[in-house]
């Protein structure tokens, strides 16, 4: 199976990181020395995928400029011998070939990632959410990818997570496979004590077949009033094989401020610039 295709839907309100959110795209607030959507397109890019669809929705216009060549700004650091930041500020762009589309409707993630279907056509692809950001040795959808062909299954990246914490995500029904790889029967969004299967909650991460299509143009409203990708999953996994990837890397939630800080505070005490110098710091607070 080859996965050339991803899906970044980034076209939420916002509203967790109010009301820093309210004219800038939370996907571009910087995560240390680059926007967060950044780490998501570099993480597909260097999984192999090469045309990237961002879903976005009105008022995040930066998104798409922040793609794209800035031939003024460019022309500037040119003429100022400052080829460093030239070639940091081109490299966006040349990431992959990305393009756009706007969720004309706020109708949830199911259907923000329907919207893709003229830009899947009848291949597998990649769905990376636009909030969750992964430091990992070996790029978490690639990771999914591989599973994905090995078992020619659609994929979900899953890690263990809390009792107290299973009811804000989707816990899935496994049995193993080997290794890290389980085959998925059943899941359930934001389950209530019940209705959890396993501590295995979806993060973010997905491979998908085209069939999703079909299954999300008739999916009713679930959860919220909104049209659940994770419904359209539960279908999915019915009529044809799933399996589940326990990832190796770190996920953050970088969507709500919590989850936002503790990705900056990781992220810069890796960075070559500042990691010394906050570690430094942090002793003196």
């Amino acid at each position: 199976m080859k996965v050339r295709k991803a899906v970044i839907p980034a076209a939420g309100l916002g509203t967790r990181m109010l009301p820093a959110a309210k004219s800038v795209p939370k996907e571009l607030l910087p995560l240390v020395d680059r926007p967060v959507l950044e780490y998501i397109v570099r993480e597909a890019a260097a999984a192999g995928i090469e045309d990237i669809l961002i879903i976005t929705n009105r008022g995040k216009e930066a998104i798409e400029d922040y793609f794209d060549y800035a031939p003024a700004l460019e022309a500037s650091l040119a003429a100022a011998g400052k080829t460093h930041y030239l070639d940091e500020v081109r490299a966006p762009a040349e990431l992959a070939n990305i393009s756009f589309l706007r969720q004309k409707e706020t109708r949830g993630l199911g259907h923000a990632v329907w919207c893709a279907r003229s830009f899947v056509g009848d291949d597998p692809f990649a769905v990376l959410l636009g909030d969750d950001v992964m430091r990992a040795e070996t790029p978490v959808i690639g990771q999914l990818i591989e599973a994905a062909t090995r078992y020619r299954a659609s994929a979900v990246g899953v890690q263990e997570v809390s009792p107290e914490a299973i009811a804000k995500y989707s816990s899935v029904k496994v049995s193993p496979l080997g290794g890290r790889v389980y085959d998925v029967t059943d899941m359930v969004e934001k389950p209530r004590p019940e209705e959890v299967f396993s501590l295995y909650a979806i993060l973010g991460r997905y491979v998908l077949t085209p069939a999703i299509f079909d299954i999300l143009r008739d999916q009713k409203p679930g959860y919220g009033g909104e049209v659940q990708l994770t419904d359209g999953l539960k279908t999915l996994c019915r009529k044809e094989r799933m399996v589940a990837v326990d990832f190796e890397g770190r996920r953050f939630d970088t969507g709500n401020l919590r989850g936002f800080l503790e990705a900056t505070l990781a992220f810069a005490l890796c960075h070559p610039e500042t990691g010394a110098w906050l570690r430094e710091y942090l002793k003196t607070l």
